[in-house]
C-alpha cells in the first residue's frame, strides 16, 4: 500500500482538492506510478494533471500541456528516502482566512490563505525592500535598473503594521514568527523601526534574512538590530571558498564576530546548486561547527530553477534533498549518515501530545514530507566528532509512543496521569551510554511537556547544531499537494497571506503583481532619495578574470589589513577557520 491521490475535479480554472486515499501503486515497464497530483505548465501556467513515479531508484514528475507538450522533471533523488519520509505525512488543522472568499477558492489561482490550505503560518516572510547591494547570478529577486517597468518596493510603516495585524489575526493559531527579507533588508535606513513595529504587534520570534555585509562592516549596527528585537540572523552563506561564495566570503568572519559581541545567533543558509557548490556541503558544516558558539543551525536550500531553462540545463543544476543528504554523508566521512534525517512533519506527534495535554492549539509543522528534512548533531568534547541525535535516541519509537498517548487522551484517559507516565518512560528511548556528555535529553523532553511549549528546545547543555533542508518548488516540479500544505508564507500589503511556492513560483500572479501595485518606478525613487540605485551596490562581488586574491572589495581588504596588525586577530582567525580565507 502506498499513498496516492485519486483525482481532481476541474471546471475552467477552478480546482477542488479531493483528499488523498491509500491506493496501491502500479508498475508499467520500468516506471512505477506512485501517485497522481496536479501541477502547472512551466510555459503558460495551465493547471495540469501530473504523475509522480519511480524509475531507477529516483522519483520523477511528468505532466503534459496541450499547447506546450510534456515536461518530465526530477522530483526526489531517492525513492527509498521518499518512501521513508512519506510515512510521516500528516495534515494540520489548516487556517481560517476571512481575507479570501470561500466561494472563490481556486488553487493556486487565489491564494491568500484560502480554506483549501491545510497548514497555518509556521513562518511568515515580510519583504521590506526589493533592493539589494549584491547581484548574485542565481538570485530570482532583486530590482534591476534598466529593465522595462522596473519598480522599487518598500512598504511603509503603516503597511508593515497592517500586515502584522493580519498575521496575528490568523486562526486557529495566531502567527508568532516572522522573517524580515528582501532584497537586502539592511539597505533600509529605518530597519530598526520596522523591527520595533513587529515586536509591538506581538510576535515572539523575529528573524533577519541578510547577506551580513553591513553588519560585518558596522558592529554597532548589529547591536542596534539585536536591541530592536531580532532573535537571529538567517545568513546567506554558499560555501567555504571564494569561488563558491564570492558574495560575502571575506565578510562572514566579521559578521560572526559582530554577532558574538551582542549575543546574536546565526543560521547559515546555503543555496545548493549541483556542479557549483554541492562538493562543499561537508565543509560548510565543519565551518559551522568551528563557530558553534554563535552558529546554531545550517539550513540548506536546494536551488529552485526559475525562468525558462532547457532540460539539459536543469539536469546540470538540479539537486534534491536526498542528493544533498547523500553528499553530506560522503563529505563528513559517515559522521552524519543519511539514515539520521527525518522529514519536517515527523515532529507532529510531539506537537499533538503537547496539544492533548494542554487542550490548546499549538504550532504545528504540517508541511508536505517532500518539502523539508532535518536532524540534530552534537559535538563530542573529546573527539570533536559530530554525533547525530538518532545515534542515541530511538526517534521512531518515541514518535510512535507520543502518537499512542495522544490517542489515549482523546479516548478519555486522564491527561495528567498520562503526562506523568510519558515523563517516566522518556528515558527508555535514550541510550545514556551513547548520549553526549552534558546532555540530558529525557529531562529536556520532560521540561517541554511540563511547560507545554518548545521553549526548552534551545536549552542544550552541549555544543549542538541543527541541520535542515528546505527545497522550494519551481514551475517544473510544482506539486499542488505540496503547495496546499506549505507553512512558509508571505505577508502582502493587500493583506493576503500567500504560500511561498505560489508567491515566488508564479510571480506574475502574486509577487510581481502585488508588489508592483504598491511600488514606484526606480527613477522616481532615485529622485526622491538623491541617489542612484547602482550607488548602493557593494563592490565585493567576484570579478571575471580576477584572481581569487583580488576578488574582495577595498573595504574588506582594509578591515583585513587593520586586523592583521591587531594581536587579537590571530585568535579570531583560528576560531573561524574558514577554508580559503
Amino acid at each position: 500500500m502506498f499513498i496516492k491521490l485519486i483525482k481532481f475535479s476541474i471546471k475552467g480554472n477552478i480546482m477542488d482538492l479531493i483528499q488523498i486515499s491509500n491506493l496501491t501503486s502500479k508498475t508499467i515497464g520500468s516506471k512505477r506510478t506512485i501517485r497522481y497530483t496536479q501541477s502547472i505548465c512551466p510555459d503558460c501556467n495551465m493547471i495540469l494533471d501530473a504523475e509522480v513515479f519511480e524509475r531507477e531508484g529516483k522519483v520523477f514528475m511528468t505532466k503534459t500541456c496541450p499547447s506546450h507538450g510534456e515536461c518530465e522533471e526530477l522530483y526526489f533523488g531517492s525513492y527509498d528516502m521518499y518512501k521513508k519520509f512519506s510515512t510521516y505525512w500528516m495534515d494540520g488543522k489548516g487556517a481560517k482566512a476571512p481575507n479570501v472568499m470561500v466561494d472563490k477558492c481556486a488553487c493556486p489561482t487565489n491564494c491568500g490563505l484560502c480554506t483549501n490550505h491545510l497548514s497555518h503560518s509556521g513562518l511568515a516572510n515580510m519583504i521590506v525592500t526589493n533592493r539589494c547591494d549584491l547581484t548574485c547570478w542565481y538570485c530570482f529577486f532583486y530590482v534591476k535598473k534598466g529593465l522595462e517597468g522596473a519598480y522599487l518596493y518598500e512598504p511603509s510603516h503603516e503597511q508593515v503594521r497592517a500586515m502584522m495585524k493580519t498575521l496575528k489575526a490568523e486562526r486557529p493559531i495566531a502567527g508568532n514568527s516572522i522573517q524580515i527579507t528582501g532584497g537586502e533588508p539592511m539597505l533600509r535606513d529605518d530597519i530598526t523601526e520596522l523591527i520595533k513595529i513587529m515586536k509591538e504587534e506581538g510576535v515572539d520570534h523575529v528573524q533577519l534574512n541578510t547577506n551580513g555585509i553591513k553588519l560585518a562592516l558596522s558592529p554597532e549596527t548589529m547591536r542596534q538590530v539585536r536591541m530592536s528585537g531580532v532573535s537571529n540572523l538567517y545568513l546567506s552563506f554558499d560555501g567555504v571558498t571564494p569561488r563558491t561564495n564570492p558574495k560575502n566570503h571575506w565578510e562572514v568572519p566579521y559578521t560572526l564576530e559582530s554577532a558574538r559581541k551582542c549575543g546574536m545567533t546565526v543560521v547559515f543558509v546555503p543555496t545548493v546548486i549541483k556542479s557549483i557548490n554541492d562538493h562543499e556541503l561537508g565543509g560548510i558544516i565543519r565551518f559551522a561547527q568551528n563557530n558553534m558558539d554563535v552558529v546554531h543551525a545550517v539550513n540548506f536550500q536546494p536551488v529552485s530553477l526559475t525562468g525558462r531553462m532547457s532540460k539539459k540545463e536543469r539536469e546540470k543544476y538540479r539537486i534534491t534533498i536526498p542528493d544533498c543528504i547523500e553528499r553530506i554523508e560522503e563529505q563528513t566521512n559517515g559522521e552524519i549518515s543519511k539514515d539520521g534525517w527525518f522529514p519536517v512533519p515527523s515532529c507532529m506527534p510531539l506537537t499533538n501530545v503537547i496539544e492533548a495535554f494542554s487542550k490548546k492549539p499549538k504550532y504545528e509543522l504540517s508541511i508536505h514530507f517532500a518539502c523539508g528534512a532535518g536532524t540534530y548533531v552534537f559535538e563530542d568534547v573529546q573527539t570533536k566528532k559530530l554525533i547525530p541525535l538518532t545515534s542515541f535516541v530511538d526517534i521512531k519509537g518515541l514518535l510512535e509512543y507520543f502518537e499512542e498517548k495522544t490517542e489515549e487522551i482523546k479516548s478519555g484517559s486522564n491527561r495528567y496521569w498520562t503526562m506523568l507516565e510519558v515523563i517516566r518512560k522518556l528515558n527508555q528511548f535514550v541510550d545514556r551510554n551513547k548520549q553526549p556528555y552534558g546532555l540530558d535529553l529525557g529531562r529536556m523532553f520532560s521540561s517541554i511537556l511540563l511547560k507545554q511549549n518548545f521553549d526548552s528546545v534551545g536549552s542544550w547543555h552541549v555544543r549542538s547544531l541543527f541541520l535542515g533542508m528546505m527545497h522550494f518548488q519551481d514551475k517544473y516540479n510544482e506539486d499542488l499537494e505540496r503547495l496546499q500544505r506549505c507553512d512558509i508564507h508571505y505577508l502582502t500589503p493587500d493583506l493576503r497571506i500567500v504560500p511561498f511556492c505560489a508567491f515566488n513560483v508564479i510571480p506574475e500572479w502574486y509577487r510581481d503583481r502585488i508588489q508592483k501595485k504598491y511600488s514606484i518606478p526606480v527613477e522616481d525613487w532615485e529622485k526622491q532619495h538623491g541617489q542612484t540605485l547602482e550607488a548602493g551596490l557593494y563592490r565585493g562581488i567576484m570579478r571575471k578574470g580576477k584572481s581569487e586574491a583580488q576578488m574582495g572589495c577595498a573595504m574588506s581588504e582594509m578591515h583585513k589589513a587593520a586586523a592583521e596588525a591587531d594581536e587579537n586577530h590571530k585568535g579570531i582567525e583560528l576560531r573561524n577557520g574558514m577554508a580559503g580565507a
